[in-house]
């Protein structure tokens, strides 16, 4: 499973476009899933993280373009950031918008549900060639930072343990003298190496990922 909750994942009914009811209040959304807590992390200490939300219909027929999601408060209106092919949106928590009454609003129809999840992945440096470190870290980075988001109720986090780099095509990946090839979806899964950490190698792609996962498989 490569998306992740803090908490039992969570499954919120969608409601009707032709009224726009609502989904779920913002501030309940952005505390259940703990993204104000990774924002308020210090950035060095989240760095070499991306976190995204992933919100996925149950119904396999909704597209991403058919999910529209919009904060309101009173009479303002704030829409979300589209979900993105894989139904991800990068979200920050907005200060002004965590009161009680702010509502986010939904457009499928009543009674759908969807699964909200996180999903991390890394910040890769620019170009084909980076330091492992810089690339690897961000697996104990991101357990680092899980334990903080979910405080108390860290030892029913998950944990992070390998970074799946993803290619458009296949691809190869060095380290060292020793390579990597893609699997049958165009992936490479690595765990970090302790030995590698330290000595802090170059890792050569032979094109650039799409992007690169953390995951907990």
């Amino acid at each position: 499973m490569k998306n992740f909750v803090l908490l039992p994942l969570l499954l919120l009914p969608l409601y009707a476009h032709a009224d726009e009811r609502e989904w779920v209040p913002y501030k309940k959304l952005i505390e259940d899933l703990r993204i104000d807590k990774f924002y308020a992390l210090p950035a060095a200490e989240r760095d070499k993280l991306r976190l995204f939300i992933t919100v996925k219909p149950d119904n396999k027929s909704y597209k991403p373009s058919d999910v529209i999601l919009t904060a309101v408060k009173g009479k303002e209106r704030l829409p979300l950031p589209a979900l993105s092919p894989d139904y991800r949106m990068a979200l920050v928590p907005n200060p002004a918008w965590l009161s009680d009454d702010t509502q986010i609003m939904t457009s499928l129809p009543k009674g759908e549900k969807s699964k909200v999840s996180l999903t991390a992945t890394t910040a890769l440096p620019d170009g084909l060639q980076w330091n492992y470190a810089a690339v690897m870290g961000s697996v104990a980075q991101m357990n680092q930072a899980i334990k903080k988001m979910a405080g108390a109720l860290s030892m029913f986090a998950p944990t992070i343990k390998s970074v799946v780099f993803k290619f458009g095509k296949p691809a190869q990946l060095t380290v060292g003298n020793k390579v990597w090839t893609t699997d049958a979806q165009h992936q490479i899964a690595l765990k970090p190496d302790a030995t590698l950490l330290k000595d802090n190698p170059a890792m050569l792609a032979s094109e650039r990922p799409v992007e690169a996962e953390l995951s907990d498989e």
